[in-house]
């Protein structure tokens, strides 16, 4: 286990619109208000369509994570993540979410967002990170996972 007090800075409401681009707006709210770190405790969002990791298939390694994505549309979904510093001068988000299919009677899929597009309103709540570091190195051991580190 990996542990650490956070000091946190700003907190911060953000509300994107209607076909933003779900990452490529979090990672400009970031650029522009220079958040390098933090944690998101919850956002909730009406997304056009979404891809999150996921599969029909056979898994040959049931322990090893899924690469692969799902498409769905027309969703209500609701999550959380972080965001760490990446080598660069950016962000990797790690983002989860909850997404109801609407005209499936609400029928939901629950795992790691890849990428969105907003219906109507995405509402977020960002908590910024001031120390310590966090980044995402991969796990070469552990099938090149990026995991989050402190310090």
């Amino acid at each position: 286990m990996r542990a650490s007090e956070l000091k946190t800075g700003r907190t911060f409401a953000v509300a994107f619109d209607h076909c933003d681009d779900f990452m490529t707006s979090l990672a400009r709210f970031c650029r522009d208000n220079s958040v390098r770190q933090g944690y998101i405790p919850m956002f909730l969002a009406g997304f056009a369509e979404a891809d999150i990791v996921g599969t029909c298939e056979k898994l040959d390694d049931p322990q090893a994570p899924v690469w692969s994505k799902v498409h769905v549309t027309n969703v209500e979904a609701l999550g959380c993540g972080t965001i760490a510093r990446d080598n660069a001068d950016g962000i990797l988000p790690h983002i989860h979410a909850s997404v109801g299919l609407k005209e499936h009677s609400a029928t939901a899929h629950t795992s790691h967002l890849l990428a969105a597009t907003i219906q109507f309103l995405t509402e977020m709540i960002i908590v910024e990170v001031d120390s310590p570091e966090m980044t995402r190195p991969r796990d070469r051991d552990l099938y090149d996972v990026p995991l989050l580190s402190f310090g």
